[in-house]
C-alpha cells in the first residue's frame, strides 16, 4: 500500500511504525471472510481491510470522524485478521496507533465518556473489582435477567502449595480474575507443584494494563506495566524461569511490554527481558509432558469437553491446538466446535461497550459450543469463561483446573 502521511505524524515513532504497517497490506481481502464484525455487518468499514483505509486517510491529512470512530470502536482486536494475513500485517499494532490518535482528535459523548471512566477507574483495581462484584452477587435476585446473567457466582480459591521447589515461576494474579475465577491461579501452581516447580504469586503486581490501554488510556497503561515490571524484576533476578499467565488476554498484553517501553531508557531492557520470559500457562505445561504425562490419573466416564480457543491465544500468542493437544493428553474427549476461530464477543470491555454485536458473537459462539452435546465448556481467559457461561447452562471451566483434577 502506498502512503503519504500528512507532516504532524510522519516524523513521529506512531508515525514511523504506522507507515511501515500500511506498506505491508496489498489489499488483498483474505482478512474479511475471518472477521467477525464484518461477518456480521457486511460493511467493508467493519473489516480490517475498511479499517486500514479510514487510518490510511486519517494518518494522510483527511478529517476525523466520528464515523473513523464508530469503526475502530466495534473492532474486537481479535487479530484474526493477523492469523490470515499472508503479508503479516500487524494490524493489532496499528490499530492501537489509530485509536489513540482518534481518541485525541474526536471528542466522545458524555456518557460515553462515563463508561469508559467507569470501567477505566474499575476493572484494573483488584480491591475495588471485588467489591463491586461483591455488591452486584449480593443484589443479583432483584437486578434485571439481562445484568444478572453477566455476574458470575462466588467460587473458592482452593489450597495454594507451599513454595518447597528450587524451580521457581511467578504468576501474574490480575485484577478481575482473582475475584471472578480465584481457583484459576491456584490449580496452576498445585499442577506445578506435582511436578517441582513453585508458582509465586508477586504481591505488589496487578492489571497488566490491557484493560486501560484498549480503553485508549493508553499512557495510564503504562503506569501498570511499569508497576508489574517492578514487582517481578526482584524475581527475575533471584532466578524465577518465566512469568505465567493463565488468562491469555493479559499474556498477549504481557508479551508486548517490550514493544511498548522500548523508547523507555529505564524500562526498555528489563520489559524486553519480562516480554521474553512471558508464558502462557499452556507453554509451561506443555514443555513439561512427559512429567505432567506420569502424575495423570486414567479418566474414566466418557467427559466431553468443548474447547473455546480465545482470540488472545490462538491469534495473538499463536498457540492455536497447544491445549487441545493437553488435553488430548488428560483422557479428554474433545468435540468439533465450528468456526472456532470467531470471537466470542467478550474481548475484555466489549461486551459492556458494544452490547449488541458482543450479543450476537455469543450466540454464535454457544451454538458452536454446544453443538457437539459437551458435559463442559473449557477456556483459557477469564474473560471468555465469564461471558460465555452468561450464555449457556453448561458448566464452563478454566482448561488448567480439568488438568488440577486428573493428577495424582
Amino acid at each position: 500500500m502506498q502512503t503519504r502521511l500528512a507532516d504532524w505524524i510522519k516524523d513521529t515513532a506512531a508515525g514511523v511504525e504506522a507507515d511501515a504497517i500500511l506498506r505491508k497490506c496489498v489489499h488483498c481481502g483474505f482478512c474479511l471472510a475471518t472477521c467477525p464484525t464484518y461477518t456480521l455487518l457486511g460493511d467493508e468499514l467493519d473489516s480490517p481491510r475498511g479499517r486500514i483505509y479510514l487510518m490510511k486517510q486519517m494518518l494522510e491529512g483527511a478529517p476525523v470522524t466520528q464515523r473513523t470512530q464508530l469503526h475502530l470502536d466495534r473492532c474486537v482486536t481479535c487479530r484474526a485478521c493477523e492469523t490470515t494475513c499472508p503479508s503479516g500485517v500487524e494490524y493489532g499494532r496499528l490499530v492501537d496507533i489509530g485509536r489513540d490518535l482518534v481518541e485525541q482528535k474526536v471528542p466522545r459523548a458524555p456518557w460515553d465518556r462515563f463508561r469508559r471512566w467507569f470501567l477505566g477507574s474499575m476493572i484494573p483495581y483488584r480491591g475495588l473489582f471485588g467489591i463491586g462484584l461483591a455488591l452486584g452477587r449480593m443484589f443479583r435476585p432483584i437486578l434485571p435477567s439481562s445484568i444478572a446473567r453477566k455476574i458470575p457466582p462466588r467460587s473458592e480459591r482452593g489450597a495454594w502449595p507451599a513454595a518447597r521447589h528450587a524451580r521457581r515461576m511467578v504468576a501474574l494474579a490480575g485484577c478481575a480474575q482473582p475475584s471472578i475465577a480465584p481457583g484459576i491461579n491456584a490449580a496452576a501452581a498445585r499442577v506445578l507443584d506435582r511436578i517441582g516447580i513453585t508458582l509465586v504469586e508477586a504481591a505488589p503486581a496487578g492489571c497488566c494494563g490491557a484493560v486501560t490501554f484498549h480503553l485508549n488510556h493508553q499512557k495510564e497503561a503504562l503506569r501498570f506495566v511499569k508497576a508489574n515490571i517492578d514487582a517481578w524484576w526482584p524475581h527475575v533476578e533471584a532466578g524465577a524461569e518465566a512469568i505465567v499467565i493463565t488468562a491469555s488476554g493479559c499474556g498477549t498484553m504481557v508479551k508486548e511490554y517490550g514493544h511498548l517501553m522500548r523508547h523507555d531508557p529505564d524500562y526498555a531492557a528489563k520489559a524486553a527481558r519480562l516480554s521474553e520470559l512471558a508464558r502462557d500457562i499452556s507453554e509451561v505445561v506443555a514443555a513439561e509432558r512427559s512429567s505432567i504425562a506420569a502424575k495423570l490419573v486414567p479418566a474414566s466416564g466418557g467427559e466431553k469437553i468443548a474447547f473455546h480457543s480465545p482470540c488472545s491465544l490462538q491469534h495473538g500468542l499463536k498457540l492455536g491446538g497447544v491445549v487441545e493437544a493437553i488435553l488430548r493428553d488428560a483422557g479428554c474427549a474433545l468435540t468439533m466446535v465450528p468456526d472456532s476461530h470467531l470471537c466470542c464477543g467478550s474481548a475484555g470491555t466489549y461486551s459492556l461497550l458494544q452490547p449488541a454485536i458482543s450479543r450476537e458473537l455469543l450466540a454464535n459462539k454457544v451454538a458452536a459450543l454446544e453443538s457437539g452435546a459437551p458435559d463442559t465448556i473449557a477456556t483459557a481467559n477469564v474473560g471468555c469463561l465469564a461471558h460465555i457461561a452468561s450464555g449457556t447452562e453448561k458448566p464452563v471451566r478454566h482448561w488448567i483446573e480439568l488438568i488440577d483434577q486428573r493428577m495424582s
